[in-house]
């Protein structure tokens, strides 16, 4: 009996050997023909991508699409990316960037031409303004995943029980607030980003559109900002400000501020992204029902202009897997995945269909409005030196903005220095 169970027991163990192998390999083999396609984002989207994450990976089994958690300001991003790029071995095979990121990792030779991978008809399908934010010196750079754009949210109650259509130019908006601000309907008429950073030059692109001027050419590096457009809307802004249509604090808000004042009831109008709709319209709020989008507001005779934000996904010039980090571009930014991203998030897609998808529509019943603010949208400049340009811009209109110098010398001195900085003086 005992040599049987030790012939059993062996035989049991070599069979167990064997099968152990067997698995050994077959996982061995796997590991070798799997790919790792490496981004880094914001640990907030990171968590909700993880749904189309899964589904790819379902449809993939080839790839391991590895999202490596950032923090979650976009600034600190950048410098993740930048310094990864610069130290000249990047982990990363895949970049999801800001649409102003473009222009500056293009010309460091940083990402890869896109150009010869997608055609103009599948091009065609998203919106033209996320398509342009893409580029850089004619090459496609950035396939768009969610869009963004600037936009005027108003209290559509308010302007119905005054009489009121909603407003087309900077004059009927300074008109209409102070009207309902001289029958104690609201105590505000308007708020804006106007603190110095990034969302205040974001913000005076519409107002500069809107005014029929330009900050810069990316062709010619022509410098705008001393122009006549220019310089009215920075005293537009100084006028609402000055009338107290704009509370005075109005030069330290960012967006949330300004959405805050907004959704609690003492504004009119607002300047702001898409994302205030949900907050807007959620349970307990104040205005929940009662708030319309619309184009931005222009000078009389001019035209509108949203400004046009948005990520995307552009692939490392160094990846050792070109055709695998397209696919995961091909996957995250297609027709499906963009839905079921947006339905799940409320971010704005990028394709134009998915404007009017009655799934979509059923949701977020304004995204048809929506659609119209994002056709007439406006890029920041494309240019390498894009950070340093902004920066000067912002630092000369928070002065004027504060009264600390007039608009026109504000105005001018940003344009002497931002042709420094081009060169071009």
């Amino acid at each position: 009996m005992k040599s049987f169970w030790s012939k059993s027991g062996l035989y049991g163990l070599l069979a167990l050997l064997s099968a152990a192998s067997i698995l050994l390999f077959k996982n061995a083999a796997r590991t070798q023909e799997t790919v790792t396609i490496k981004v880094l984002m914001q640990a907030l989207e990171a968590a909700q991508w993880e749904p189309l994450v899964e589904e790819f990976e379902a449809q993939n089994p080839d790839i391991d699409l590895e999202i490596v958690e950032g923090p979650n300001a976009t600034n600190l991003v950048e410098d993740l990316y930048t310094s990864s790029f610069l130290l000249g071995d990047s982990p990363y095979d895949l970049v999801y960037m800001d649409i102003v990121w473009t222009p500056k990792f293009a010309a460091a030779g940083w990402l890869a031409d896109l150009s010869d991978r997608v055609s103009d008809e599948s091009l065609g399908q998203f919106l033209p303004g996320d398509v342009n934010g893409g580029r850089y010196n004619g090459n496609l750079y950035r396939i768009p995943f969610r869009s963004d754009a600037g936009m005027l949210y108003y209290r559509q109650d308010l302007l119905a029980q005054a009489g009121y259509q909603p407003p087309q130019t900077t004059q009927e908006l300074m008109a209409i607030s102070q009207d309902l601000q001289d029958r104690d309907v609201v105590e505000w008429g308007y708020v804006w980003q106007g603190k110095q950073y990034e969302g205040l030059a974001a913000m005076f692109v519409e107002v500069l559109h809107g005014f029929g001027g330009f900050w810069i050419d990316p062709d010619t590096k022509e410098v705008g900002l001393d122009g006549e457009g220019a310089i009215a809307g920075v005293e537009f802004l100084r006028e609402t400000i000055d009338s107290g249509v704009s509370p005075g604090g109005v030069t330290t808000y960012q967006e949330e501020e300004t959405r805050r004042f907004f959704q609690n009831g003492t504004t009119l109008f607002l300047r702001n992204w898409p994302y205030v709709w949900r907050f807007a319209n959620e349970d307990g709020s104040q205005i929940a029902g009662k708030v319309a989008i619309k184009p931005m507001v222009a000078a009389p005779g001019e035209s509108s202009g949203a400004t046009q934000g948005g990520w995307g996904l552009g692939m490392v010039k160094t990846t050792e897997h070109p055709d695998e980090a397209w696919r995961v571009i091909e996957f995250i930014t297609s027709e499906a995945a963009q839905k079921q991203f947006v339905l799940a998030t409320g971010y704005v897609p990028s394709r134009r269909s998915l404007f009017t998808d009655p799934q979509i529509v059923a949701e977020y019943s304004h995204y048809p409005q929506l659609l119209q603010v994002q056709e007439t949208a406006v890029l920041r400049p494309p240019i390498a030196q894009y950070a340093q340009a902004s920066d000067i811009l912002q630092r000369y209109l928070s002065a004027a903005l504060t009264d600390r110098i007039t608009p026109e010398e504000a105005m001018e001195a940003a344009a002497d220095e931002t042709r420094r900085l081009l060169g071009t003086n």
